[in-house]
């Protein structure tokens, strides 16, 4: 169990440590000097049955209160010291704030320098500090009377200590692992050493782990686990580890030492943020703040999602905007003080660590993070996925935002209905989808082209930007490209090209424009890249009218049969693949290369006539783009042109 210590400076709470476990927690010459604990502090103390209580020593001064949130993280058992001399001060009041903020409600109050005070005033104070317990998470922690020098109620203390050891949180040894830094020294002859307490997971010699958010990988070579050497280490533990693959400049306090999984830093989380009643006025849109989280603090804007302020004593979902990256994940509890770090104005827990910058409607967003603020993964998983959300569920984020193992993501969508859409490559993560969502796009989409083959039945489909516009709640563009995906790999739908149809649909030409279409394609198929004029296809018989003409040939284009290459040339579409390729070989050796026409010309031996409007029909397709530079392929055309 570790033990943490909160209260007003010079309450005595490193002495108290020292009555409890025989460690002066003050190691730094400047607080042997001074006299008051500036930095953390650690101390252990073994139990008869081989456990060993863990001690965390914070400062108790107004501005080293960034230290003592610092020292906060995985802290299971608070011991707030108050003096009896003096009674609750700010300091007392504000870290009783902050435990009420972090969730902390497993501690006892130590009622100090009671050697320093007769009967009367003992009594005023225990008066004084029960006013102040009442209603805050410690309202029902035991005061006890104590005293470093003469050591009284410190064996009472020690006891209670004892009988108070906490099991470990739901998950929390399971998960992977995960631990806050809040040191960093080299060692001689052993090289870099970090602490903190580990959070969740497990870990061994020889493993391989992530700092975080600078993603340097490094190798565990040693480990103290409460203070002794040992071969692992588990969550609920201060340890100490030895890294290799990095050195102490390369480590700060507020790093996150995980799994390689776990590593993922954000810039904008979002919350239910409560703030104190003790707040002068309210905390208006795009405040800034100092949020701490874990061992680590960074500058933050508050982006409200409700309302335009938060009253004192109030809470609402916001979003902060971080000013640099930190490590976080779903259920982290965070501290957000003021800009000039003099006061704390509130806290609460992280809902969503990878918050999208979005844009959409705020109730829309708020009702999103009302989905995921469940107490279990597959709680959050289902309510989120019953919002229908347009653009899915990140499968990915989500499970490293609840730190699941490879087996508990099996378990968990092993155990809920749901659709995958997958990414493209073999790095493209899974949306997932509800059933229910995945059939009214299918649903839509069918109505929608089975009205159109009605409407065209020589037209070969619609493509993806006509078929957006037809799903209502539609998604992103890139996200849309993958549900059509999918949908075609299961055989919802049909693609040949741009274009996607129902799988029953099969474009063709009837009556005479079949018998047009008969006869003309093997003029157009004869001169392969070098087609001929549309003037020429109407000398060649003088019984085809030019109207009738176009009308074939427009349909055919619908069916993507030919291309219509500026005014006189309608090119078959393997002969224009043909084309493209060619033009797109020519520049694929050199990414900066564009195209020049007069040496597509002389490589392909097409015509003047042709070649231009050929390259601006490439810009009108998409296959191409100019700049100022020149004209560039956006597409591989023997991907995009389906013959």
């Amino acid at each position: 169990m570790i033990i943490g210590t909160a209260g007003h400076i010079d309450h005595g709470k490193t002495s108290l440590v020292k009555a409890l476990t025989g460690i002066d927690a003050d190691r730094l010459k400047e607080e042997k000097e001074r006299g008051i604990t500036i930095d953390l502090g650690f101390a252990y103390h073994a139990l008869p049955d081989g456990e060993v209580l863990g001690f965390v020593d914070v400062p108790g001064h107004e501005k080293l209160v960034r230290n003592m949130l610092a020292g906060a993280t995985g802290i299971d058992h608070v011991m707030l010291v108050i003096a009896a001399d003096d009674g609750p001060m700010p300091q007392t009041r504000e870290h009783l704030a902050i435990l009420h903020l972090l969730g902390l409600s497993q501690g006892v109050v130590a009622l100090s320098k009671c050697d320093l005070v007769g009967p009367e005033r003992l009594a005023a104070a225990l008066a004084e500090v029960q006013q102040l317990l009442a209603g805050s998470v410690l309202a029902a922690a035991p005061v006890l009377p104590v005293s470093s020098l003469t050591g009284r109620g410190i064996a009472e203390l020690a006891a209670h200590l004892a009988r108070s050891r906490v099991p470990l949180p739901d998950g929390a040894a399971s998960g992977q692992f995960r631990l806050a830094i809040d040191r960093s020294f080299t060692l001689a002859g052993i090289g870099t050493v970090v602490t903190g307490t580990a959070v969740a997971g497990q870990v061994a010699v020889g493993d391989k782990l992530m700092l975080s958010p600078s993603g340097q990988a490094v190798r565990v070579r040693g480990l103290h686990a409460q203070n002794h050497r040992a071969d692992s280490g588990h969550a609920g533990q201060r340890l100490a580890l030895n890294l290799a693959g990095v050195e102490k400049n390369g480590v700060r306090r507020g790093d996150w030492l995980l799994a390689e999984a776990l590593h993922a830093p954000t810039q904008r989380i979002a919350a239910r943020l409560q703030v104190l009643a003790s707040e002068p006025r309210p905390l208006a849109h795009r405040t800034p703040l100092h949020l701490h989280l874990g061992a680590q603090d960074a500058g933050a804007r508050v982006v409200l999602l409700e309302g335009k302020a938060i009253e004192p004593g109030a809470s609402a979902w916001v979003e902060l905007e971080l000013e640099r990256p930190i490590g976080a994940l779903h259920g982290d509890r965070f501290i957000v003080r003021d800009q000039s770090a003099l006061r704390t104005v509130g806290g609460g827990s992280v809902t969503d660590a990878f918050a999208p910058d979005s844009r959409r409607h705020r109730t829309e967003r708020v009702a999103s993070l009302m989905a995921l603020d469940q107490p279990t993964p597959a709680a959050a998983l289902a309510a989120a996925m019953a919002l229908e959300p347009a653009g899915g569920i990140d499968a990915q984020a989500f499970c490293t935002q609840w730190n699941l193992t490879e087996g508990q993501r099996q378990a968990l969508l092993a155990a809920l209905p749901h659709r995958v859409v997958q990414g493209a490559g073999d790095g493209g993560h899974a949306l997932l989808f509800a059933p229910a969502q995945m059939d009214r796009y299918s649903a839509a989409l069918a109505a929608h082209l089975g009205a159109w083959h009605r409407k065209q039945p020589d037209s070969p489909g619609l493509t993806q930007e006509q078929l957006q516009r037809a799903v209502r709640d539609r998604p992103a563009n890139a996200v849309f490209a993958l549900l059509l995906r999918q949908l075609v790999k299961d055989g919802v739908l049909k693609r040949s090209g741009a274009q996607h149809a129902l799988p029953g649909h099969d474009p063709s030409l009837q009556g005479v424009d079949k018998q047009i279409w008969e006869r003309l394609k093997p003029w157009l198929d004869e001169g392969g890249i070098h087609p001929p004029r549309f003037s020429d296809l109407l000398l060649r018989d003088r019984s085809l009218r030019k109207d009738q003409l176009l009308r074939v040939l427009e349909r055919l284009q619908r069916m993507g049969a030919v291309h219509a290459v500026g005014a006189e040339y309608f090119i078959l579409t393997p002969h224009l693949l043909d084309l493209a390729t060619r033009a797109y070989l020519l520049t694929e050796a050199d990414a900066n290369r564009r195209l020049n026409v007069k040496e597509l010309r002389e490589s392909t031996g097409i015509s003047r006539h042709l070649s231009v409007p050929l390259v601006e029909y490439f810009d009108q397709i998409g296959l191409t783009k100019r700049d100022e530079v020149g004209r560039h392929f956006r597409r591989d055309p023997r991907k995009a042109l389906v013959t």
